[in-house]
């Protein structure tokens, strides 16, 4: 069995542990089987149980959304990390606040930052990527999927103008959609 086919099983085991025993976040939740895949693709318990977490209790994010994040992670961690994470955690205050901007969009710096420390495996414990304001973020500017974003982020190599420049693409891009289909 593929790596994604084994981590959407464990997703759906987790969410269906979740909804009958409502347990202690992170470590406590994921068992030490889960514990090895996902550390095999870079991802901790405490992201893992966040994910199931606004799943099971809000419907989002989908649990394909969850896989191509994790399929992002994975390729980083294998590819530029060589399977090697060690870089040392960020605290919630190495994270720009929410209301930073950057040309004047708000909340951008905090999405770049929070996506390339979820690309190195450095997200404060208690921050998720692709939370609920990441999603609102991402969909009010341009309808950007969180994975591409990942992406995105990974191939400007710290450069934010590129990032900045694909934003604003993506928002021209969802408002000429819009003015072309109104009824949409």
């Amino acid at each position: 069995m593929e790596w994604n086919d084994k981590f959407m099983s464990m997703f759906t085991e987790m969410v269906a542990r979740f909804h009958t025993q409502k347990p202690a976040v992170g470590e406590q939740f994921v068992l030490p089987h889960e514990q090895e895949l996902l550390s095999s693709i870079g991802c901790t318990p405490q992201e893992m149980y966040d994910y199931v977490e606004d799943y099971a209790q809000l419907g989002d994010p989908s649990p394909g959304t969850i896989l191509l994040i994790a399929a992002a992670r994975r390729s980083f961690f294998l590819t530029v990390q060589r399977g090697m994470g060690g870089a040392a955690q960020l605290r919630e205050t190495d994270l720009p606040r929410p209301e930073e901007t950057l040309q004047d969009i708000s909340y951008l710096p905090r999405i770049i930052r929070k996506a390339e420390a979820k690309l190195y495996g450095t997200l404060p414990s208690g921050t998720m990527f692709y939370c609920a304001n990441d999603r609102a973020f991402l969909r009010e500017h341009g309808d950007i999927h969180p994975a591409d974003f990942l992406y995105v982020v990974w191939g400007a190599h710290g450069d934010r103008q590129k990032v900045i420049s694909y934003v604003l693409r993506m928002m021209s891009t969802r408002t000429e959609r819009n003015n072309a289909n109104p009824e949409e």
